[in-house]
């Protein structure tokens, strides 16, 4: 999200870490911690490839038509590939 300062990172609609490298959180909650051990248990590079599937699926093979909210959740899934082939490469 960007503002009049820069970019920051949100987490729960709180400004928790600058993107500029100001601010770093400290640490992750025992939740935070427990979903990125699920997602590095389950292989991140195959979820990665699920991401991808599912967008191309919805946006390559299907006859419906999109509008702002659809082109939104795709535009979501998207980052969140890219994030998690981030967090893989890490």
């Amino acid at each position: 999200m960007r503002n009049v300062i820069g970019q920051t990172a949100c987490l729960n609609g709180k400004n928790v870490e600058s993107v500029n490298g100001s601010e770093i959180l400290k640490s992750l909650n025992s939740v935070e911690e427990e979903f990125i051990g699920n997602l590095k248990f389950q292989g991140i590079e195959e979820l990665v490839s699920s991401l991808k599937m599912i967008h191309d699926f919805a946006l390559y093979h299907t006859d419906l038509w999109f509008d702002t909210e659809e082109k939104a959740a795709l535009f979501n899934l998207k980052i969140l590939w890219e994030g998690l082939d981030r967090l893989g490469k890490s």
